[in-house]
């Protein structure tokens, strides 16, 4: 089977790619399809995260294993499409350059039968273009934490005192 996915730059402008790609391929495949599609060389870290109906990222899969290895890593090469994505999942977060963060959308639109003769991975459409610099990115503390003077979880980092270590230990 072939899997039909529209990726969507995560701008105020509508810049896009519909791209088919077939269902046992490897994320890193897809990876690669979408930095050609949206002209970037491919050489900087990215990160597909699985995501629910709201775009809330979930478990990370990552190009390469930058862990200390106390904890499995899923891998984009050792990760095919359709075991992350289907119908009752159908959305993943792709983040290529974490120092840039171009964040995608990507979302399986189809799921169409293998047609002879066709090359796959294609790219079927192609709609706006990318920007010259990254969007700005908004960054939101969680309001969960609390952690306003006067609140139980407040720590005044000037106290050193009462966090447990020498202040002059070199």
């Amino acid at each position: 089977m072939i899997y039909r996915f529209r990726i969507i730059l995560d701008i105020e402008e509508d810049v896009f790619r519909d791209i088919e790609i077939e269902q046992d391929s490897t994320l890193e495949q897809l990876h690669n399809v979408i930095t050609q599609s949206f002209g970037f060389d491919g050489t900087e870290m990215a990160s597909f995260y699985i995501s629910d109906e709201q775009w809330n990222q979930g478990e990370e899969i990552s190009l390469f294993d930058m862990s200390d290895g106390n904890q499995p890593v899923r891998l984009m090469n050792e990760t095919s499409i359709n075991d992350v994505v289907h119908e009752a999942s159908p959305k993943l977060i792709y983040i290529y350059d974490f120092l840039n963060m171009w964040t995608f959308l990507v979302e399986l639109a189809e799921i169409t039968a293998y047609e002879s003769g066709r090359e796959y991975p294609n790219v079927m459409f192609i709609h706006g273009q990318i920007p010259d610099t990254p969007p700005e990115k908004e960054f939101v503390a969680d309001d969960s934490l609390n952690l306003e003077e006067g609140n139980e979880g407040f720590m005044d980092l000037d106290e050193y005192d009462d966090l447990g270590f020498d202040e002059h230990w070199n």
